[in-house]
């Protein structure tokens, strides 16, 4: 079988989990091209930042939801078989309060049939185990990963598999193509740039934007449980979040919404609301010592590559060259990610291979 040279652009979770899977697939060699790898952290490689977790999110398409659905069967089967993954699974509670109807945050989350038919043991909590100002809320299991852990675990599996990583700003995506480590040109670049894609030209996607969030992150165990809102008392692009990440990755305290907020800098004001709103709603954090009790170990920002019209998931001839779009995945990168690199490289063998045909 010939084999097709293939570029993929970015190295956040989308670009290494699409990297993989095609990697799985006879008959391609795979490249990763990227600007920032795993262990950087910069404000615009967003996946380090992430959670990360799985959550009822509210996703845009109509084949989003699919997406997300297809994913978490691969994220409980790496957190049963292989620990070295770095995810774990968590008790998740997802708390509602009637105030928030109509409010950003709110339309944050969503109980939409793809979620309910992807975890087996979601309930409603009875209005006994409701925390203080909740009006409703439901309890399933979910998994978190350590992505600390998790992005050089997708590296590896990558590498072992034969994919060549190198680091390259690329200015045009046709440039990618001369940027295979065969030293002859790719057919194909997928574009898995996320937030760059608004720059990267021949694409400069103007619908891409920035969702800027904040976090913290602690040492303080919640007690096994993750939890979110639908909104909080101190503005509509401020969220209420907590997540231990698996393997001593610590517990990720959130957040905000901000859109078009390319700020790096974290905001201490903002930091002093995330923490007191987090040991409100789980006392366990502090073991009822209060705000005061929280070890922080750092203080982070990062910008969610969100997209007007949600995940761009297509073909495009560009300048002569197949280019295969995953970008635009906002706040649900992991929990989309490999329903998305599997559509993704079904597009790459309809370019390669064979006649394009419908998703």
């Amino acid at each position: 079988m010939a084999e097709h040279n293939v570029v993929v652009l970015g190295a956040g979770v989308v670009g290494l989990t699409t990297a993989l899977v095609l990697s799985r697939r006879p008959g391609f060699q795979v490249t990763v091209i990227a600007k920032h790898m795993p262990g950087d952290y910069d404000v615009e490689y967003a996946s380090p930042w992430a959670g990360a977790n799985y959550f009822p999110l509210s996703v845009t398409g109509p084949d989003a939801g699919r997406w997300n659905k297809e994913t978490y069967p691969e994220l409980v089967r790496l957190a049963r078989e292989l620990p070295e993954a770095g995810i774990h699974f968590q008790d998740a509670v997802v708390c509602y309060r009637e105030k928030d109807v109509g409010t950003p945050a709110a339309a944050f989350l969503t109980e939409d049939a793809w979620f309910k038919e992807s975890v087996p043991d979601l309930r409603e909590l009875p209005v006994s185990e409701l925390p203080p100002g909740v009006d409703s809320a439901i309890r399933f299991t979910s998994v978190c990963m350590n992505t600390a852990l998790y992005l050089p675990w997708l590296v590896s599996q990558c590498l072992k598999n034969g994919v060549v990583l190198r680091r390259d700003a690329v200015a045009h995506v046709c440039d990618a193509t001369k940027l295979h480590h065969s030293r002859r040109p790719a057919e194909l670049v997928l574009n898995c740039t996320g937030l760059l894609a608004s720059r990267l030209g021949g694409v400069e996607d103007r619908t891409v934007f920035p969702v800027r969030g904040q976090t913290v992150l602690v040492r303080n165990d919640p007690g096994g449980v993750m939890y979110t809102t639908s909104g909080t008392d101190d503005g509509d692009d401020e969220l209420l979040y907590i997540m231990q990440r698996a393997a001593g990755g610590g517990t990720i305290l959130g957040g905000s919404y901000q859109k078009n907020n390319w700020d790096p800098q974290p905001d201490p004001h903002l930091a002093a609301r995330i923490m007191a709103r987090a040991v409100a709603l789980c006392p366990a954090l502090t073991r009822g010592r209060g705000v005061e009790a929280l070890d922080v170990v750092r203080h982070g920002v990062g910008l969610r590559p969100y997209r007007a019209g949600g995940i761009r998931l297509e073909r495009e001839t560009i300048g002569g060259v197949e280019v295969v779009h995953n970008y635009g995945h906002g706040g649900y990168g992991y929990q989309s990610s490999y329903g998305c690199a599997y559509a993704a490289v079904r597009l790459v063998e309809e370019a390669l291979r064979g006649p394009r045909s419908k998703l």
